[in-house]
């Protein structure tokens, strides 16, 4: 007999509250998974019949797609922008898991889409390269405000020494500082982070070649 199973998942970073239903919505069986790719495909394998899967759309939302696609019939990641029934009565995460099953059997979810792995690929390579250039203009422009409060030349697109004139240059490397705090000598780079995390007030010692 090729028996329907309707599951809903409610996914957290630790663990998964599951919930199976029946093609008359009949709960037949909760649990609760290790949120790890080996638990939950042994507990996709010791399903019988036809078995249709969702959850909400979330941090895990790719890598679930991607573990249980092969090994469902069907499966939906939701908007749970757009799950109105789960917002009504009481919350838990086991009733917010058997809603979700009840969703799906009764077909009233908004899906998200999720394209094939090589489109995930993309999208976080592209995600990481913006990030990742975003750091460094950060970065870069502190650096330069730095350098133009002691009053050294700087320009370009890098804050390295090729970017200072050589005189600028000398006399920035000459900077000694004192941490307020701790009355510990450091360099520039010391001084900085502890103005991060406000940790004291650091003052300069200029060097004599300084104007």
């Amino acid at each position: 007999m090729n028996q329907e199973k309707y599951i809903g998942m409610d996914v957290h970073q630790a663990t998964i509250s599951v919930a199976v239903v029946d093609g008359k919505g009949k709960l037949i069986m909760e649990c609760i998974l290790e949120t790890k790719a080996d638990t939950v495909l042994e507990f996709l394998r010791g399903l019988r019949g036809t078995v249709s899967v969702t959850f909400e759309e979330g941090t895990s939302a790719a890598w679930l797609h991607d573990l249980m696609k092969p090994h469902v019939a069907h499966l939906v990641v939701c908007d749970p922008r757009k799950n109105a029934l789960l917002k009504d009565g009481s919350k838990s995460d086991r009733i917010d898991a058997r809603k979700l099953a009840e969703l799906l059997r009764g077909n009233q979810l908004h899906s998200v889409y999720h394209g094939e792995h090589g489109v995930r690929t993309l999208k976080e390579l592209g995600r990481s390269y913006q990030t990742l250039t975003t750091d460094v203009t950060r970065v870069m422009s502190r650096i330069k405000a730095l350098y133009r409060s002691w009053a050294i030349p700087c320009s370009g697109t890098t804050c390295m020494p090729g970017g200072i004139a050589p005189s600028g240059w000398r006399r920035f490397r000459n900077l000694e500082f004192v941490c307020g705090r701790n009355g510990c000598i450091s360099n520039w780079i010391s001084c900085n982070r502890c103005a991060r995390r406000r940790e004291a007030t650091c003052c300069a010692r200029v060097a004599s070649m300084m104007p």
